[in-house]
């Protein structure tokens, strides 16, 4: 299959690239003649470059940018892609514009956030022409079937993926990490990735106050501000000894093997936290918030704890019950392995696609065949 992979998103900090650039060198490792279409960027099309993959660079200012629009019909209308996969609403606008008279046998649309479709987006899901949303989780599934009003089965969940070759807790050493940032091998560390405030750092600071034996990570402030805004309410607080302000990392698998507990402590907005799927990989106890799709990842007691969201007193139990009892949280951590393995692997994901894009373009060479 001829296959462009379409989001504006350019920098690997968001986990929407990743698993944009992982479906596309999945389905390349596979055989398929894949292109990525995203803002220009000079480490992005390296990456593409070493996979085998095309890189396109376009502006893609937003969901009426003329000059973008027809850049990528000449793509369209030169590569005739098979199947055309956006990840973003900006992509998802331009894509549909640049096919209006060149429609392609797959459009997939993916849908990674659990905020309700609203009037200004609903339109670009429910059109015939998008052949198949792709929720994140099931959560997230009957968000977009209820609020864009869809038939169910235009919207299909293939969970995000984990490397597990990559995220793997044999390959990497707890201490590199540790060393780095001058945190003493004996500290008992929570890490958190991701500050903006829906993502529930504050209430993990607060958590923090509670448990004292914990000390906290929250790792990809994105700029100085950012780490500013850590400390300063770690300081109110009155815990600024025991809060670490971190920056973006791209060696995430090393920080993860430096903790001894990683939180998603969300309240809005999210699918199925890739930092907990990718902890949970490492062979790390995992605390998640009851938010989006987290409870279909954290199924059970048996990989990992489960809380409400902004429920303070509730994290700070399962810290303390983490810390306390190491003996059932390496238990719980080595069964969290196996679930990914078994449920939620990069490899599984692209088999999944694989057969998606398939599916959808037989159908649609059956309907336009002669009865």
């Amino acid at each position: 299959m001829r296959i462009f992979q379409i989001l504006e998103f350019n920098q690997f900090n968001t986990g929407s690239v990743h698993q944009m650039f992982q479906a596309a060198a999945g389905l390349r490792a596979r055989g398929h003649e894949v292109t990525v279409i995203s803002r220009p960027d000079a480490m992005l099309q390296q990456r593409c470059a070493e996979r085998g993959i095309a890189f396109a660079g376009i502006a893609m200012r937003h969901q009426l940018d003329i000059a973008s629009i027809r850049k990528l019909r000449a793509l369209v209308r030169e590569r005739k892609p098979d199947v055309i996969h956006v990840h973003k609403g900006i992509a998802h606008a331009l894509a549909l514009a640049a096919t209006w008279r060149d429609p392609v046998g797959a459009f997939i649309v993916n849908r990674g956030v659990s905020f309700p479709l609203d009037f200004w987006n609903r339109g670009k899901f429910r059109t015939r022409r998008v052949d198949r949303v792709v929720a994140v989780c099931e959560q997230i599934r009957q968000v977009v079937i209820a609020s864009g009003k869809l038939a169910p089965e235009k919207v299909v969940v293939i969970y995000a993926g984990t490397d597990v070759k990559e995220f793997d807790p044999a390959k990497w050493n707890r201490a590199e990490f540790r060393r780095e940032k001058r945190i003493a091998d004996d500290v008992f560390l929570v890490g958190q990735v991701g500050v903006r405030d829906w993502k529930g750092w504050k209430e993990l600071v607060d958590a923090a106050v509670i448990v004292k034996a914990a000390h906290v990570a929250l790792i990809g402030c994105r700029n100085e501000t950012e780490q500013a805004e850590v400390m300063t309410y770690a300081r109110e607080r009155g815990v600024a000894d025991r809060v670490l302000a971190v920056e973006y990392r791209a060696d995430m698998p090393r920080v993860l093997a430096a903790c001894d507990v990683i939180v998603d402590a969300s309240w809005a907005g999210t699918g199925i936290t890739g930092t907990i799927r990718e902890a949970m990989a490492m062979a790390k106890p995992v605390i998640a918030t009851n938010c989006g799709g987290n409870a279909e990842l954290v199924s059970s007691p048996d990989v990992g704890w489960l809380i409400p969201p902004r429920d303070v007193d509730a994290l700070a139990k399962a810290i303390a019950e983490v810390a306390g009892d190491r003996d059932r949280a390496r238990a719980v951590a080595k069964n969290a392995r196996e679930h990914i393995e078994r449920g939620f692997s990069s490899e599984l994901r692209i088999t999944r696609l694989e057969s998606l894009y398939a599916t959808v373009l037989e159908r649609r060479s059956a309907d336009r065949s002669p009865a």
